[in-house]
Order: C-alpha cells, then structure tokens, then sequence
C-alpha cells in the first residue's frame, strides 16, 4: 500500500521539485538584470519533468568511494540533475551584453509560482483524500 501512496504521490514531488529550481533560476535573472554580460538561463519543465520520472535513463550506477585515510569524510553519490540549464535567446539584446528581459522574467516566474501553488494544493488534497480513506 505504501509503494501505491509514494507511486501516487512520486509525480507531484517531482513537479514541485523542479518547479522550485525553476523559480531559483528565475530569481537568479530577475537578480541579474544589470549586470553586465549575465546570460539568462532556464529549463524546459515537460522535458526536465520527463526525464526525471523515466527513472532508468537518468539514474547512474551507484558510485562508492573509497576512503583512504581516517579524516576523510564519508560522502554519497550526487544524482544527476534532470533540468539542463539552457541559454534564453533575448528579444533585443542590450549594449552591456545582458540578456535578461525583465517583462519575459516577470511572466514567466508568476506562471511558475501559480503552478507550484497549484501543485501543492493537490498534493494536499491528496494526502487529505488518504487520511480520510485511512480513517475510516
């Protein structure tokens, strides 16, 4: 029953995941608007949302490391990030080099906030719908 819950609710994690890491890039060119040759960056979702929930194609073989001295500290593989940041092509490209479009930054991080909103609502009614059935 457990595996149907994480299996359920493994979508939503995953969207509300990468929908925080959009809205960090976001925030980073919305940060960077004056500063000069700062490239703005972003992720298509759908692509970044599928290739993290193929599973398979996007998972490494587990690393082990060997420690070679006592002092070393203990360390675990890092999974491989499944949103490829990409350059924004700019609408008119400034004089400095900046490619940051702060009417393009605005929408596109309240769209993003909307969703993420909008992602946690259902999981909340989700987890509300499960306590319910649990419950009785």
């Amino acid at each position: 029953m457990i595996d149907r819950i994480s299996g359920d609710l493994g979508f939503y994690q995953e969207a509300v995941g990468l929908r925080q890491k959009r809205m960090e890039v976001l925030a980073a060119n919305i940060a960077n608007a004056d500063t000069p040759n700062y490239k703005a960056r972003d992720f298509d979702f759908t692509s970044a949302l599928r290739d993290a929930m193929a599973g398979g194609s996007m998972h490494l073989p587990d690393t082990h490391l060997t420690l070679t001295s006592t002092r070393h500290i203990p360390a675990k593989a890092v999974a491989p990030d499944p949103a490829t940041l990409l350059y924004r092509q700019p609408l008119q490209p400034s004089m400095d080099g900046n490619t940051v479009d702060m009417d393009v930054e605005r929408v596109a991080f309240a769209d993003n906030t909307a969703k993420y909103q909008t992602d946690l609502q259902i999981i909340s009614a989700r987890i509300k719908g499960i306590m319910a059935a649990l419950q009785q």
